[in-house]
């Protein structure tokens, strides 16, 4: 490995993968960076482990790998991760309806909603019917019990509409009247203990000292003016319509949006989720089978996703390869998934690899960014020319 001593960029590289350390390098001396980790798990090894810059706008606080920072969608991730542990368990069948494990939710034409379904974005309950607001979601019990009341946007299974703010909040009852627990402790207890991950859904008010303020991108304050009001995608984006500053509020850091306010750093956020590049099993222990794991690729929906707008494929709970959509991602056994801003956790099994970004200056992309491209393009290069 070689240690890295420079301003900017701090941390440990393997000299194969200097072009991802240099990406990095890059973005920070440019300005479109402001601070961010990468870290790569190679089958167990550290081959990418840097970070640099700083926590806040004003470029006093310094950038350190203990920095956390909200991931926003990328959360998704660690919450799949969790249901899929329970159907490793054979606790939870992807096939059964959602209604055999939480019975209110069969209500309102969504008895043959399957847990599948929910886990690949194409359950037809892709948000809340207005009025909802923030603070609304933020009572988590009740904003789930509002969404088994409700009828699907479109038919279940269908297509896929990207459950963007409250996928979170449907898988995390799954797991609450399968397990007792809520999404937030089991994950700790069962994902994020026994792997000595540093993440949490939400962030402890003792940690609050590690996270670095967010800068949300500028948003066009009319860019969902021409949308049908009636559509998936106007009533998942604006029910309820979130700005990126509430990320840094008190209340959404105490609250538990399985869906988006994740907290971790890039090498705890590896950590979980090497879990499914590296076969289900970490240092021993293992978390899922392989079976689940070719169960968790397979193909649920393949089009143009009613909220995001552009061709998808997803799996049950991470997206798959999509070349026109997410070039810049391998085919192959390979899954993956980010967050508004650019965060991204990219798991590849072919080669038993796992790449994590998180930052705090957020770009323009609902998932991804020009510098997730980047960083995703080099570690590649770097592959290929390798042999890795």
């Amino acid at each position: 490995m070689v240690e890295h001593t420079l301003v900017e960029v701090s941390g440990t590289c393997g000299a194969q993968f200097e072009s991802v350390r240099a990406a990095l390098e890059e973005q920070l001396e440019s300005g479109e960076e402001l601070g961010a980790s990468l870290y790569v798990d190679l089958d167990g090894d550290a081959v990418v482990d840097v970070w640099g810059g700083h926590r806040d706008a004003s470029r006093i606080v310094p950038w350190t790998r203990d920095t956390l920072t909200n991931v926003w969608s990328t959360t998704k991730a660690v919450t799949s991760l969790a249901a899929l542990a329970l159907v490793d368990r054979g606790l939870l069948d992807v096939d059964a309806p959602v209604g055999t494990y939480w019975p209110e939710f069969a209500a309102n034409g969504k008895e043959a909603v399957l847990v599948r379904h929910v886990l690949s974005h194409t359950s037809g309950v892709s948000g809340w019917e207005k009025p909802c607001t923030l603070e609304d979601i933020y009572e988590t019990d009740a904003a789930a019990a509002r969404l088994a009341t409700q009828a699907p946007w479109w038919e279940p299974g269908t297509a896929s509409g990207y459950h963007g703010m409250n996928f979170g909040h449907l898988v995390g009852e799954l797991i609450r009247r399968v397990t007792g627990h809520s999404l937030r402790s089991f994950v700790a207890a069962e994902l994020v203990g026994p792997l000595g991950a540093d993440f949490q859904i939400g962030v402890a008010r003792a940690d609050w000292h590690r996270v670095a303020d967010l800068v949300p991108p500028a948003v066009d304050p009319h860019a969902l003016d021409a949308l049908d009001p009636a559509s998936p995608m106007y009533k998942t984006l604006t029910s309820p319509l979130a700005d990126g500053e509430v990320a840094n509020t008190e209340a959404w850091r105490l609250a538990q949006i399985g869906a988006a306010n994740g907290h971790g750093t890039a090498a705890g956020l590896a950590r979980l989720l090497s879990v499914v590049s590296r076969g289900g099993a970490v240092d021993g222990r293992r978390l899922l089978s392989p079976e689940t794991i070719d169960l968790a690729l397979k193909e649920q929906a393949n089009g143009v996703d009613l909220v995001i707008g552009l061709p998808m494929r997803w799996g049950m709970g991470f997206a798959l390869p999509e070349e026109h959509t997410f070039p810049y991602i391998p085919a192959g056994r390979v899954c993956f998934w980010g967050g508004w801003g650019g965060s991204m956790v990219v798991m590849d099994l072919d080669r038993r690899l796992t790449l994590s970004y998180t930052m705090n200056k957020m770009g323009g992309g609902v998932v991804g960014s020009e510098r997730t491209e980047a960083y995703v393009s080099a570690l590649y290069r770097a592959v290929r020319e390798t042999g890795v």
